[in-house]
C-alpha cells in the first residue's frame, strides 16, 4: 500500500492520505494526562448533571467519594442522541443542526473520540448552543448510517436544515466545540469583561485575540473574515486594553492589536503583518503548531494537511527524545515559517511502520529522522547518527537542497551468468540509464496480479534473444526500489531503453502476446539499425 513512487507533488500527497488512511484504521491508547485532563473537565463540565441526579435519589452524603470516571462520562454521554430507526429523521428534518458521530463499538479510535464527542457536547449545551449533538452506532444500524453518509469509522458530519457538510476540524474536546460554534454561530467571540477574559484563559488552550477601536473599519472586516475562513482556532475580539493586557500580557500598547496565544513555551506571538484575511491565515498557519508536535492517530489529519512547510519527522524512544526535544524546538523557533517538526514514539508501530515501510527501513534504528518536502513532491532520509546538530544540518540541507532526496533500494544482487538482470535503485543508473545496449526493463510488484504471466514472457524472451549483445533484458521490484527517472503508475510495465536515447523510454503493452512483443523488439531493433546506416 506504501509503495507507490513519491517523485511527484501529487503522488507524495497520495501517500499521505495513505498514511493517514493506515493511521485511522489502527489505534492509539489516550495518554494518561489527557485522559484525566478530559475527566477534570467533565466533572466540571457536568455539575448541573450531577445535581439533577442527587435530585432524582433524594440527596446524598457530599462526604462520599466523588463519582468515577466511568460514571462522568456515561452522564456527559446522556446529552448525546442516540440515533436509531425511530428518532433520526425526526432528528435530522426537525433541527436546524445536529453534528452526527458515526462509530462501530470494534473501532478504538472511535472509543477514544466518543468521550470527547460527549465532552464538547456538555460544553456546547451549557453555552446555549443550538445544535443537536447525536451519534449513531453504524454496526447495529448499517442502514442508517449509510443514508446519512457514513462510510468509515469515525465519521463526523454536521448537518445544517438537512443538507450535511463534513466536519473537517480536530479531534479534541475544544477543538469540536470551537468548529461546531463558528459553523452554527458568529465567528468571533466578543469579550467585554475581566472576567470573561479570565475564563477564557481557563478555558482555551489556544486561541487568536484582537483590539479593535468600535469594531468596525477595513482592518476589523479582513479579521472577520480570517475568523469564518479558519475553523480550528478561536478567534476573540475586544476594544478594552485592560482586558488584552489579561489575555496578551505582553501586548504592546496600541490601537490595534492582534496576537495568538497558546499552551505551548512560545506561548505569545504578537502579528506584525498587514490586515488582510490572507496574511493574518499565514501567520496562524505559521505558529499554530507546537514547536514540536508530538504525533497522533487523533491530530494526523491536522499535521498532515498543513503542507506548506518542510515537515520533519522524529521517531525515537521517550527516554531518546529528552535530549533532542530543547534543541529542536530551537530549530523550530528559528525557522517556523518553514520547518515543522514533528515526534512520534518508535514503538508506536500503527503510527510509525507506515512511514518506515515508505522508506524501505524494515529493521528501524534508536533514532530515525525523515522529511517530506510538498512544494517539489520529496523525501529525504538523515542517513548518518541523530545528534541535535546533525538533524539541524539535516532540516537546514533539505531547505538549500544539498541533502538530495531519499530513494528506496534493495542490496545490490549478483547478475553473474542471469539472463535477466536484477535492477535495484542503486544500479538504475548504471545497468539502465548508462547502459551502451538496448534494455527491455519489465517493472513488478509483489500485489499485482498479472505480473507473474509477465515475468514468465520475459524469460521466454530472454532466452529466444540469447546471443544479441546489444540486447539486455532486466527487471526491478517497484515496491522496494525507487529512481526518479523511474515514473510507472500501472503494474505490470514493459519499459523498452534505445541505446541511442534512454531519456524516452517507449511503453510496450503488456497485454501482447509472446509473438507480438517479439516482434516489437526486432521492429525497434531494425529501426536502430537504419538510424546508424543513415548516419554513416
Amino acid at each position: 500500500m506504501f509503495t507507490a513512487k513519491p517523485t511527484s507533488r501529487s503522488v507524495l500527497f497520495s501517500l499521505l492520505l495513505l498514511l493517514l488512511l493506515a493511521i485511522s484504521l489502527s489505534s492509539e491508547p489516550t495518554a494518561p494526562d489527557e485522559e484525566s485532563d478530559d475527566l477534570g473537565d467533565l466533572q466540571e463540565l457536568i455539575a448541573l448533571d450531577e445535581e439533577a441526579d442527587l435530585s432524582s435519589e433524594g440527596g446524598r452524603d457530599e462526604s462520599k467519594d466523588k463519582p468515577s470516571g466511568a460514571e462522568l462520562l456515561s452522564r456527559a454521554q446522556r446529552i448525546v442522541l442516540e440515533l436509531n430507526s425511530d428518532n433520526t429523521k425526526s432528528a435530522i428534518d426537525g433541527n436546524e443542526y445536529v453534528l452526527v458521530l458515526g462509530y462501530a463499538p470494534w473501532s478504538e479510535t472511535s472509543a477514544e473520540l466518543m468521550p470527547r464527542f460527549a465532552e464538547a457536547a456538555t460544553a456546547l449545551k451549557e453555552s446555549g448552543s443550538p445544535v443537536l449533538m447525536a451519534k449513531v452506532d453504524a454496526e447495529r444500524h448499517p442502514k442508517i448510517a449509510s443514508n446519512l453518509g457514513i462510510k468509515g469509522f469515525p465519521t463526523m458530519l454536521l448537518f445544517v436544515n438537512g443538507s450535511s457538510q463534513p466536519y473537517t476540524g480536530g479531534f479534541s474536546a475544544q477543538e469540536i466545540v470551537i468548529w461546531t460554534k463558528k459553523k452554527t454561530g458568529a465567528p468571533v467571540l466578543r469579550i467585554n469583561s475581566i472576567n470573561e477574559a479570565t475564563g477564557i484563559l481557563q478555558k482555551l488552550s489556544m486561541f487568536v485575540v484582537g483590539l479593535f477601536d468600535g469594531f468596525e473599519g477595513p482592518d476589523y472586516e479582513e479579521y472577520k473574515k480570517a475568523a469564518q475562513i479558519d475553523n480550528a482556532i478561536q478567534f476573540i475580539e475586544t476594544s478594552s486594553t485592560e482586558i488584552l493586557e489579561v489575555l496578551f500580557p505582553d501586548a504592546k500598547p496600541a490601537k490595534l492589536f492582534l496576537g495568538l496565544v497558546k499552551s505551548e513555551p512560545e506561548k505569545y506571538t504578537s502579528f506584525e503583518g498587514t490586515f488582510n484575511a490572507d496574511e493574518i491565515l499565514q501567520f496562524l498557519e505559521d505558529n499554530k503548531f507546537p514547536l514540536v508536535s508530538v504525533l497522533t492517530e487523533l491530530n494526523s489529519a491536522k499535521v498532515f494537511s498543513s503542507t506548506s512547510k518542510l515537515q520533519v519527522f522524529v521517531f525515537a524512544e521517550p527516554d531518546a527524545f529528552k535530549d533532542l526535544l530543547e534543541p529542536l524546538q530551537d530549530v523550530a523557533r528559528e525557522y517556523k515559517s518553514k520547518i515543522m517538526l514533528i515526534y512520534a514514539d518508535i514503538r508506536d508501530d500503527n503510527l510509525v511502520k507506515p512511514f518506515l515501510t515508505l522508506f524501505g527501513l524494515e529493521e528501524p534504528k534508536d533514532i530515525i529522522v525523515i522529511a517530506f518536502n510538498y512544494t517539489i513532491g520529496s523525501k529525504y532520509l538523515l542517513e548518518s547518527t541523530a545528534t541535535p546538530r546533525s538533524i539541524k544540518g539535516f532540516c537546514l540541507g533539505v531547505l538549500d537542497g544539498t541533502v538530495p532526496p531519499y530513494y528506496k533500494s534493495q542490496p545490490v544482487p549478483d547478475n553473474k551468468d542471469a539472463s535477466i538482470l536484477a535492477v535495484v535503485g542503486k544500479t538504475f543508473d548504471d545497468l539502465i540509464l548508462n547502459s551502451q545496449k538496448n534494455i527491455l526493463l519489465e517493472i513488478h510488484t509483489p500485489w499485482c496480479i498479472t505480473c507473474d504471466t509477465t515475468s514468465k514472457q520475459m524469460e521466454k524472451l530472454a532466452k529466444h534473444f540469447k546471443g544479441l549483445e546489444n540486447l539486455v533484458f532486466a527487471r526491478i521490484d517497484a515496491s522496494e526500489n525507487e529512481h526518479p527517472k523511474l515514473q510507472v503508475d500501472d503494474y505490470p510495465a514493459l519499459l523498452f531503453y534505445s541505446a541511442r536515447d534512454k531519456s524516452n523510454p517507449i511503453k510496450f503493452p503488456t497485454k501482447s502476446s509472446l509473438k507480438d512483443l517479439a516482434t516489437l523488439i526486432n521492429k525497434r531493433l531494425k529501426e536502430q539499425d537504419a538510424e546508424i546506416k543513415d548516419e554513416l
